[in-house]
């Protein structure tokens, strides 16, 4: 629920016109479709994902070339039909593999020929992945074709598709891929909770299997990750009030927040370390921050105090330092930014008076760079990204209504609310190549909230 509420009452504030000279989403709407991001093709490494045998290994290939695509830092090669392009240099009768270095055995099974590199090299490959079955292990070869080896082989024990733990387990193989071959964290392991017909739900990162999270019989909203990705904090009405939750995802059990539910409390948010949530709390008298002990279920402390004005949705630093929140103090609803203690408050996100509209929804990213939030532009609303270090702002999108922005772990996708289609749906958009994608093509979804990477015994299904 991010946006301001007065009370129990919605306000929709409508801005005057601003200046769309920065405004970058102008493209039609496409599978791979970059939007105004200058970007120079061909920069990216090319990686080919190899097809083969075994069929059983299928649903695992696919999921991870998807992923690997999904992550916008390749160039995918397509090969043509066929596996005619799997047979080894040596049996071609092709030059050695490059820089002297001899094509190896594969780790874990029997030793084979490796891939023709000086062929892939030519076909504008960097990296070469290939899926292949040793014993009752699936293990992804990584190759660098430059240097003509093996690079490194991931074991992993793979659940039967359909399985529990079967889908993570591949989105997993797919970041240790991105970090061997370019030492980037990967965002494949991850989820995306969000609300849909007063439902809170979450949903893998590319799109599937999609699970309900909240209570079936009421409604609820403002989904927030813990940093251990393992529990889930929303508002649920009770009883004519806002109560927050907080759900474990791994068996279902949910913890009533102490000291909330007597009044309006949304938008919750975890600090750094688990241990602390924020939250908007809204009453008669306005709306301000609190924070409660979310470890102990105690100690309610108020950060913010309206006098006549509205407090909302904070959003911690990644060092836990900092609280970015939504205050009307100025007017117009706008980003500004306190100390964890409540100190220090001040406007964050420049804007000018009967130029800007009012900005809402802010979010930092995970490397503590920027903070992604929506402003009112012309009557509509757009996502924006504030530069901590400078305190510049940049229009993100500019087609359709674009709104309540949340970030990747890896600090470099966003995915958000648009009606860019023609209804509300979920988007993903690369802020390096602008490449913008659907997450999910069903209609009325809102108030997105990406996970932190999945530890390894998280469970699959809430």
């Amino acid at each position: 629920m991010r946006f301001l509420l007065l009370g129990l009452g919605l306000v929709v504030w409508v801005g005057p016109t601003v200046r769309r000279s920065d405004a970058q989403d102008t493209s039609a709407i496409d599978r791979g479709v970059r939007i105004g991001i200058v970007y120079q093709p061909g920069v990216r490494p090319g990686l080919v994902v190899l097809p083969g045998r075994p069929a059983g290994l299928d649903s695992a290939r696919a999921m991870l070339m998807r992923d690997l695509d999904y992550s916008d830092r390749f160039e995918l090669i397509t090969l043509p039909a066929g596996d005619s392009l799997r047979v080894g240099a040596a049996a071609l009768g092709t030059a050695p593999p490059a820089r002297g270095a001899p094509a190896r055995g594969r780790t874990g099974g029997a030793p084979a020929a490796g891939p023709n590199y000086p062929l892939y090299l030519a076909l504008g490959a960097d990296f070469i992945v290939d899926v292949r079955a040793a014993g009752d292990t699936a293990v992804v070869d990584l190759h660098d074709v430059a240097a003509g080896a093996l690079r490194r082989a991931f074991p992993a024990r793979l659940p039967a598709p359909g399985a529990a733990g079967f889908r993570m387990a591949v989105h997993r193989l797919a970041d240790q891929v991105l970090q061997a071959t370019l030492g980037a964290p990967g965002m494949a392991a991850t989820r995306v909770g969000f609300v849909k017909d007063g439902k809170v739900y979450v949903i893998d990162q590319d799109g599937a299997d999609m699970h309900l999270v909240s209570s079936t019989d009421r409604q609820a909203m403002s989904p927030a990750w813990a940093p251990d990705a393992r529990r889930l904090a929303y508002m649920e009405f009770w009883q004519g009030h806002g109560q927050l939750f907080v759900q474990d995802l791994g068996n279902g059990e949910r913890t009533a927040v102490a000291t909330t539910g007597r009044a309006l409390d949304f938008t919750p948010a975890f600090s750094p370390d688990g241990k602390t949530l924020a939250f908007s709390r809204a009453t008669e008298e306005g709306t301000d921050v609190y924070t409660v002990n979310a470890k102990d279920n105690c100690c309610l402390q108020r950060l913010t105090v309206g006098r006549f004005s509205d407090n909302l949705s904070p959003a911690y630093s990644p060092d836990g330092q900092r609280i970015a929140f939504v205050s009307t103090r100025s007017g117009l609803p706008q980003i500004y930014v306190m100390a964890a203690d409540g100190t220090d408050q001040q406007l964050f996100a420049p804007f000018d008076y009967g130029v800007t509209g009012a900005s809402n929804a802010p979010e930092w990213s995970p490397d503590g760079q920027s903070v992604a939030f929506h402003r009112d532009v012309a009557g509509t609303l757009q996502v924006f990204v504030l530069d901590v270090r400078t305190r510049t702002v940049r229009q993100l999108t500019s087609v359709g209504r674009n709104e309540d922005p949340t970030w990747a772990p890896d600090s470099r996708h966003l995915a958000f609310v648009s009606d860019r289609s023609g209804y509300r749906q979920l988007w993903i958009i690369d802020l390096d190549t602008g490449r913008i994608r659907p997450l999910l093509q069903q209609s009325g979804a809102r108030l997105p909230a990406w996970s932190p990477r999945l530890p390894e015994t998280a469970a699959t299904n809430p």
